[in-house]
């Protein structure tokens, strides 16, 4: 039982494109949110300025758009707790790393980073924990102007406290963590910058966020974050401690955490080769949870309607491309024929298509569609199933015409084309016209169509051949006929 009201955050950084284990998180908090009539908080962490960049973010809110989430607090909507973008709120971390300092929850820190490494080296080697030790926790004044007299410059820690941590996490259940491997950690780097592990849960508690949903990976941060919200509490800043669920991993090929190099991470790749936002989500939502045993396709609004953080699986999901591109087909099946008409509309001219701008028809478009969203995995699947309508002559690969054109291919492409020729053009008396084509050389249905169709569409699978040729029309049909023949002949 989840008690109202609900406040969760989705808080990327803005750098590069975006994965497809980011949006899975998106899409689990946003979820949670509405299932629960609840707040989402979409906030960006761009404190990193050798990374971040205005393209990315913005790339970022157009992502977000295309996927169909809305957020209740954030860029272009506002909210009590403005601004959303951390570049935009320094002076609030400085604020709170001064109070931590001032209440000694905090404290300077001088080791240079060779002296950290060797006392790491010498840790290690005698098989103890090799996470800081605690060197400058209670320095006094004297040691520190020493310090300073030398020209170093400090970080500040937290201090962590020296008890085992315990949290019921919502994924994973009761995970308890040893003071031994939780060490006091930098929360502010030497040039005054704030750190993520600063300015997260800061944010977090600011903004009263009330449960934290976020990737396995950042487990282990939890327990310092668990002592910070104490911190934070104690002063006066934060309200309460968020629940906390850790997302499983994401993975890809050989069982490794699916990157953001792995090709098949990048969200751009899916709008380019035109996935449907409902068909890509549908997937993403079956990496960690599922809405029934025996069923895989569903609606975004029946995925909200189920959502439950209790049911998301702890383990390890493995992407896999050929279940997306099948669920995302099964969405492209289920759409209104006018809608898919529509939506193919990208991937029907420059760039995508090869024919001249002026060869295209909407007619014979809207006619061929509903054949074609039978058949297309993805969108930009259209091209290709429909250029024989819009080209001059059929793209026809050497392999195609290969398979089809067997010895006796000519003489059975002139009786199929004197049938054709005598046919009503409609495709019930265009199949009957090459059935007995056929008849007449001792072939099937299956083996008379396949020359016809290289040599009008120029391929060996596509489309249903006998509406193809309908939409096609008649002298099209013919011309491309006698075109293979001629070919035929001159080989």
């Amino acid at each position: 039982m989840v008690n109202a009201p609900v406040r969760v955050r989705f808080c990327p950084s803005p750098t590069g494109n975006p994965h497809v284990g980011l949006v899975r998180t998106a899409l689990f908090n946003w979820a949670f949110a509405r299932h629960h009539g609840g707040t989402l908080v979409f906030r960006i962490e761009d404190t990193d300025a050798a990374r971040d960049s205005e393209d990315s973010y913005n790339q970022l809110l157009e992502s977000m758009r295309w996927l169909g989430f809305d957020w209740d607090e954030g860029p272009e909507v506002g909210g009590p707790h403005a601004p959303y973008r951390q570049s935009q709120r320094m002076d609030i971390y400085k604020d709170v790393a001064d109070r931590l300092l001032a209440g000694g929850y905090a404290y300077h820190c001088y080791c240079t980073t060779e002296e950290l490494d060797t006392r790491r080296d010498a840790a290690r080697a005698a098989g103890k924990p090799s996470g800081y030790d605690g060197h400058c926790r209670d320095l006094g004044a004297e040691q520190i102007a020493a310090y300073e007299a030398e020209g170093r410059t400090a970080i500040v820690r937290f201090r962590m406290p020296d008890e085992a941590l315990t949290f019921t996490d919502l994924v994973r259940g009761e995970l308890t963590f040893q003071p031994e491997n939780v060490p006091d950690y930098g929360i502010v780097r030497a040039n005054g910058a704030p750190l993520y592990t600063l300015v997260n849960p800061v944010d977090d508690a600011l903004m009263e966020i009330t449960h934290v949903l976020r990737g396995e990976d950042l487990l282990s941060s939890t327990p310092r974050q668990l002592a910070l919200y104490k911190a934070l509490i104690e002063l006066g800043i934060a309200k309460d401690t968020p629940a906390f669920g850790h997302l499983p991993y994401v993975m890809g090929e050989g069982n490794k955490k699916l990157s953001k190099r792995d090709p098949q991470a990048s969200l751009n790749l899916y709008r380019e080769r035109g996935f449907l936002p409902e068909g890509l989500l549908n997937y993403l939502s079956l990496l960690g949870w599922s809405i029934a045993e025996d069923r895989d396709i569903f609606s975004i609004e029946e995925m909200v309607a189920a959502f439950d953080i209790k049911d998301v699986n702890a383990n390890p999901a493995r992407f896999d491309l050929k279940k997306c591109e099948h669920i995302n087909a099964e969405h492209i099946r289920k759409m209104d024929v006018k809608a898919f008409t529509e939506a193919c509309g990208p991937w029907l001219k420059a760039p995508f298509a090869p024919w001249a701008p002026e060869a295209f028809d909407a007619d014979q478009f809207a006619a061929i569609a509903p054949h074609a969203q039978t058949r297309v995995t993805v969108l930009s699947d259209i091209t290709a199933n429909v250029d024989f309508l819009f080209l001059d002559e059929p793209a026809t690969d050497e392999a195609s015409w290969t398979k089809a054109m067997k010895e006796g291919s000519d003489a059975l492409l002139v009786t199929a084309r004197a049938k054709l020729a005598g046919a009503e053009w409609n495709a019930d008396a265009l199949k009957n016209a090459i059935l007995t084509a056929g008849e007449e050389h001792g072939l099937k249905l299956g083996k008379a169509q396949a020359p016809v169709r290289v040599a009008v569409t120029g391929r060996t699978i596509g489309l249903p051949l006998f509406e193809s040729l309908e939409i096609l029309g008649r002298e099209k049909t013919i011309a491309r006929i006698d075109a293979a023949l001629a070919k035929l002949a001159a080989a």
